[in-house]
């Protein structure tokens, strides 16, 4: 993995208000102990959020490749931030928790989540679960490019579709005629045939 990849961690403070509270002190150091291994393992920890109203903002202003979730009981909570915050712009999510409690993992996943790691902070596990996170997600986002793809060339051939049914009907052509004229046409002026299809639609709507 590329040392230089920019890693947001988002975590609770590692503050704790009362040094009674054994649940804040030991997340405090299950979060502080991340940190450390992310940067024993050289990345390139650009920053730690709280999970706010504002991470949105800070997420967009810092453009990381990478964010790690580390959340505990409030890991819904966590979660949904870094969900809308990467609305926008997806980016590889991966969460650590020691919450044994799974029944949301797979409303993780759903919303993105590329690794939901529990209980998973040694030192020596961190660069091959980033580096699983990283390979799944861009796989993912492969995968939702060829079904972009995919929905695209379905949508522009019944367009093109339709324009040869107009004109087959209103010239009297075949449809090898009618596309071979959309071809041409598009040839002519230099643009797609899709383009040319949907302006002679458009023009037929215009016209009635």
């Amino acid at each position: 993995m590329n040392e230089s990849l920019r890693i947001v961690v988002v975590a609770p403070d590692l503050a704790v208000a009362d040094p009674a509270d054994e649940h804040a002190v030991l997340q405090a150091e299950r979060s502080r102990a991340l940190r450390i291994g992310l940067l024993e393992n050289n990345f390139n920890l650009v920053a730690t959020l709280p999970a706010d109203v504002f991470l949105s903002e800070r997420i967009a202003q810092l453009q990381p490749d990478l964010i790690i979730v580390d959340a505990e009981s409030e890991a819904r909570d966590a979660l949904e931030h870094v969900v809308m915050a990467t609305r926008d712009e997806r980016r590889p999510i991966v969460m650590f928790t020691n919450d044994e409690d799974t029944s949301h993992v797979k409303d993780a996943v759903a919303a993105g989540v590329s690794a939901y790691i529990v209980a998973g902070l040694a030192p020596q596990r961190i660069r091959p679960i980033l580096d699983v996170a990283m390979a799944r997600f861009q796989h993912e986002q492969a995968l939702r490019a060829e079904l972009a793809d995919a929905k695209t060339e379905l949508k522009d051939r019944k367009t093109i579709d339709r324009a040869k049914g107009l004109l087959m009907q209103r010239q009297g052509l075949s449809e090898q005629a009618a596309y071979e004229k959309l071809r041409k046409t598009a040839m002519d002026k230099g643009l797609k045939l899709v383009d040319v299809a949907q302006r002679m639609l458009d023009l037929m709507d215009l016209l009635g």
